[in-house]
């Protein structure tokens, strides 16, 4: 079982998803974007490994941890960046147009093709579906209960113009899971539980468009609503 993914993009990599084994805490984490406090350091990573169409002219180096507890989901993201950029706010606006990570996951293993996506970009700006047919039928989250995600960053809320020179950033955030349960049916999170989510890096209107993935989807365009591609959590 893989509990981290630094992989190639060669060989039958591409046909295995990936697996990534969720840590439990035994307390809550503090929300402020630090990958290097000590709760982080015991848990393992993964790194998006995989591109989607065209190769870009720069490859940022992306890794996210994740967690939980009784009561909520945590995730951190770092990326080592170029070409960062930052110009939507508004919540459920198209952040995947800036520099932006997404965390796309089935929590109901009965119906495992719905499922929710959570973009953040680096100014720490959230959407949030829950699809029930890929891109034909979804609820889009009120941004009163988007509230309830704590966000944090490390970069400010609007990066314009675009940072071209190497910029390290980091998203961190915690899902209540009851949020979830609003808005679909879970299984919740426990020892033993699998999920299927895929994890996400896109900066579509930087100057240096990219589209990396976790678990690898083979297809020629990119597109990232493809629950049929997404790789394994377990719930430890």
């Amino acid at each position: 079982m893989l509990a981290s993914s630094d992989i190639s993009c060669s060989g039958n990599e591409r046909t295995v998803a990936q697996e990534y084994s969720v840590a439990k805490l035994k307390k809550p984490i503090t929300i402020d974007g630090n990958w290097n406090k000590p709760v982080w350091k015991k848990i393992k990573s993964m790194r998006l490994g995989f591109i989607m169409g065209k190769e870009p002219a720069f490859r940022p180096t992306v890794n996210v941890k994740m967690a939980y507890d009784d009561k909520n989901l945590y995730l951190i993201f770092r990326v080592r960046d170029k070409f960062v950029r930052c110009v939507n706010n508004k919540f459920n606006g198209p952040v995947w147009d800036d520099s932006c990570v997404e965390f796309f996951f089935s929590p109901d293993t009965q119906y495992q093709e719905k499922y929710f996506n959570l973009e953040i970009n680096c100014g720490g700006t959230p959407l949030m579906y829950y699809n029930i047919i890929p891109r034909k039928n979804h609820v889009i989250l009120d941004p009163i209960d988007l509230r309830q995600i704590e966000i944090a960053h490390s970069l400010p809320e609007i990066v314009d113009p675009e940072i071209k020179g190497p910029t390290t950033w980091t998203v961190e955030y915690r899902i209540p899971t009851e949020l979830l349960k609003k808005y679909a049916e879970i299984t919740k999170p426990d020892s033993g539980v699998v999920w299927k989510a895929n994890f996400y890096k896109i900066g579509d209107k930087t100057s240096n468009p990219h589209y990396m993935t976790w678990s690898y989807i083979d297809k020629a365009e990119p597109d990232f609503h493809q629950p049929a591609y997404f790789g394994i959590l377990v719930f430890k």
